[in-house]
């Protein structure tokens, strides 16, 4: 069985929102705020997204009404303390996708296992962080928002449902959680219905920054203040995250050697690997029910077209995580002989932005295994045909769960050995997380 989050149902939407389980973090739910919001329908998010920027719904157009955005830098706080605070309920939003009332829109979503594709799932949530943070931000006198919001970082996507069904109504919803100077935490849920009951699915943390109109700077938003202990608790928590991100940074292989426990377990592997009749270092045996990591990759190249732009012109962020999401998907699948299924999304760096037109290449690599785990990396980069230069644009770290035990990988190259920490270290940290969750009690 797999080890998921616990997640409690409730009998009503309302206590539904106050008693989703604690977050990937280990915070509490966000508080009830649904009253007084209707729910928007999942095809309007990005039209009110192109409103609010002003962008054009036609490809031709779209340098003029970049050059058209110029004109709103006048409109940009000096400071922080220029714009009036907001509270969590004002960013609050819902979303409906009605694939049960709807079913013409379901076929989107189907993939071949009769449920609900994973990846259209990540475009969707990527949307709405987005409108999240310009609902936070919005100013009642502005026609257009000054503002260039983008996604930097998908924190973590954590799931308690094993399989997304396609003939039930699915409702999204979300809310700014923690405020910088000029980045945003959003919070998300997602929930499903099923015998008239909405019952929790995913809970997942964005990190969005604000930019100026050209999406050159930096800009400011506006400050959150929390409105009682719970949302005390919810921002605090939020601030911690920021720390964890850093001090994970700052731990990177990247940038510092592998711990001591680390360089054993390298080692160890490595003389596991060693063939007994020569001792020799560069004579190297696979052990039984093992693959090397060389063999468990699989790549994939996309021509980025202009149907796939966001508001501001680049290749939209759903698009691409959407995609990283489906090459992973099959490499877990290749790997492991069975229908993997999707336990945690972490750690997602949107680097630089990636421009229409541009040659996109995803690399998928199977990177740690444990039982029936699987842990993906997949490495995106753009080939500039001008200069002949690739260059990083993502990296994407997947939890995939086999329904069968799976052999173990096994590094050769000591480049290698670095993605085995690595995808070690985010397992670890999500089986973490998930043990914290089950054992912490629900809300109340």
């Amino acid at each position: 069985m797999l080890a998921l989050r616990l997640c409690t149902v409730k009998k009503t939407t309302s206590v539904l929102v106050r008693a989703l389980t604690s977050q990937s973090n280990g915070s509490k739910s966000l508080p009830d705020m649904s009253e007084g919001h209707l729910p928007i329908h999942v095809n309007n998010v990005r039209s009110r997204l192109r409103a609010i920027v002003g962008a054009s719904t036609n490809w031709r157009d779209h340098v003029q009404a970049m050059q058209e955005r110029k004109a709103l830098h006048n409109l940009l706080a000096q400071k922080q303390e220029d714009l009036p605070p907001k509270k969590m309920k004002d960013s609050y939003i819902e979303v409906i996708l009605p694939l049960g009332s709807q079913p013409e829109i379901r076929e989107k979503y189907l993939n071949v296992h009769n449920s609900v594709r994973f990846g259209r799932i990540l475009e969707d949530l990527d949307s709405l962080g987005v409108l999240i943070c310009y609902t936070h931000t919005k100013h009642e006198s502005h026609q257009r928002s000054p503002l260039s919001i983008v996604t930097a970082l998908v924190d973590k996507i954590n799931l308690c449902k094993k399989v997304i069904y396609p003939d039930c109504d699915i409702k999204f919803t979300g809310s700014v959680s923690w405020v910088g100077k000029t980045s945003m935490e959003v919070k998300m849920h997602m929930l499903q219905e099923y015998d008239g009951v909405y019952s929790p699915v995913l809970d997942a943390t964005f990190v969005m920054v604000a930019r100026d109109p050209e999406n050159k700077r930096s800009a400011f938003v506006n400050p959150l203040i929390p409105d009682g202990p719970r949302e005390e608790e919810v921002f605090k928590q939020g601030a911690l995250n920021k720390i964890k991100r850093t001090d994970f940074s700052t731990a990177s292989l990247l940038k510092m050697a592998p711990t001591a426990e680390e360089r054993n377990i390298v080692h160890n592997m490595f003389l596991n690997t060693l063939d007994t009749r020569t001792v020799s270092f560069r004579s190297r045996v696979l052990p039984p029910n093992s693959v090397w990591m060389e063999d468990a990759k699989l790549k994939g190249l996309q021509i980025c077209h202009p149907q796939e732009r966001n508001i501001f012109n680049r290749i939209f962020g759903g698009f691409l995580m959407r995609k990283a999401f489906e090459l992973g998907w099959a490499t877990a699948c290749n790997y492991g002989g069975s229908r993997p299924f999707i336990v945690s999304v972490d750690d997602i760096m949107f680097q630089r932005p990636v421009e229409i037109g541009s040659l996109l290449l995803l690399s998928a690599q199977v990177c740690y295994t444990e039982k029936n785990y699987i842990q993906i990396r997949v490495h995106s980069e753009v080939y500039d045909t001008d200069i002949k230069e690739h260059k990083t644009t993502n990296i994407f770290h997947f939890t995939f769960m086999s329904e069968n035990e799976v052999p173990q990988i096994v590094p050769k190259t000591y480049g290698e050995s670095m993605l085995y920490l690595d995808g070690k270290r985010h397992f670890s940290a999500t089986m973490k997380e998930t043990r914290e969750a089950m054992n912490a009690p629900a809300a109340a």
